[in-house]
């Protein structure tokens, strides 16, 4: 028996691609909509269109029960209003259609000085990148208490994944693998909250299923694995067949960098996420989950650096 309809926009994202598998595997039917096909998840029906267009974004929502919105614009294009305008489309094509729409929230909307972040923790951004996120919740939370449709965020940490790409294990952590060296980002005793993807997709998944017994608007904070940077050292030497070294990130050298590249220099500006040891907690969505839900840190580290190390 299918659980019900749900369409992915952007299903090439991190976010998007992992959310999909999970619904699929939960017994949805799920559209797929995106620029391209890459790489096709099983069981998927993918629509090709331009994210930019309310017809296109309306004809691929239309007869969905779930929305999950993973779009994302290039990390350096966020500003002069455009992340907020490619959210307004999407509310625009949702319309007053009371559907649900699934958003991946994230730390931005946090002050450096938070440590353990609950949903009702007050939101004090610390970068510009930070006011836009928090300016579309509001977006999103307007529309919600307006009676148009639903709104589930899901805040997580940083993402990780076998086979992810463009991420800090691609870019930073494991760039010189070919080296024998991995990358920590900050002091070994500083505490981060990651997200594994296989977990957060089925987070979403989850939610989704429960979605008739909440609010309008929710905000959700999934913990993840908050672990130190020492720890995630440890776990990334455990999982490799042969003696690496560590090496503390070079950020200097990317402030250099950053001179150039647009999009290494938005990445400088939030430095602070590394420097600071933010936790999510939300002991709602961890009963919602139920127990022993997520994979084990040391199985999820192994799982996302093996294809780095078979290099």
């Amino acid at each position: 028996m299918r659980m019900g309809n749900v369409t992915i926009l952007g299903i090439n994202g991190h976010i998007g691609h992992h959310a999909a598998k999970a619904f699929v595997a939960a017994g949805y039917a799920v559209k797929g909509f995106g620029r391209s096909n890459r790489p096709p998840v099983d069981g998927v029906v993918f629509h090709q269109g331009d994210a930019g267009s309310v017809a296109d974004l309306s004809a691929v929502i239309e007869g969905a029960d779930i929305v999950v919105n993973a779009l994302n614009l290039p990390y350096d294009k966020w500003d002069k209003g455009r992340a907020e305008a490619q959210l307004a489309t999407v509310i625009t094509a949702m319309g007053e259609s009371g559907k649900t729409l699934l958003y991946p929230g994230n730390i931005y909307n946090y002050a450096a000085s938070e440590r353990r972040i609950t949903p009702s923790s007050a939101q004090h951004p610390q970068t510009s990148r930070g006011a836009i996120r928090v300016r579309q919740e509001e977006m999103l939370a307007a529309a919600a208490k307006a009676g148009k449709f639903q709104v589930l965020i899901i805040r997580a940490g940083d993402f990780y994944g076998p086979g992810s790409q463009g991420d800090w294990y691609d870019q930073a952590i494991m760039m010189s693998i070919g080296k024998d060296k991995v990358y920590r980002l900050a002091d070994t005793g500083i505490g981060h909250a990651w997200a594994y993807l296989p977990d957060l997709g089925r987070a979403f998944a989850k939610v989704g299923a429960e979605r008739n017994s909440l609010a309008m608007f929710e905000n959700f904070h999934f913990a993840g694995h908050y672990v130190t940077h020492g720890a995630l050292m440890e776990a990334i030497l455990a999982a490799a067949p042969h003696p690496l070294k560590v090496a503390p990130m070079p950020w200097l050298a990317m402030q250099a960098m950053g001179l150039f590249n647009g999009p290494i220099r938005e990445i400088i500006k939030m430095r602070y996420l590394w420097n600071n040891p933010m936790e999510l907690a939300d002991p709602r969505l961890d009963a919602l989950l139920g127990a022993d839900f997520g994979t084990p840190f040391e199985t999820a580290i192994a799982a996302t650096v093996a294809p780095f190390l078979a290099r």
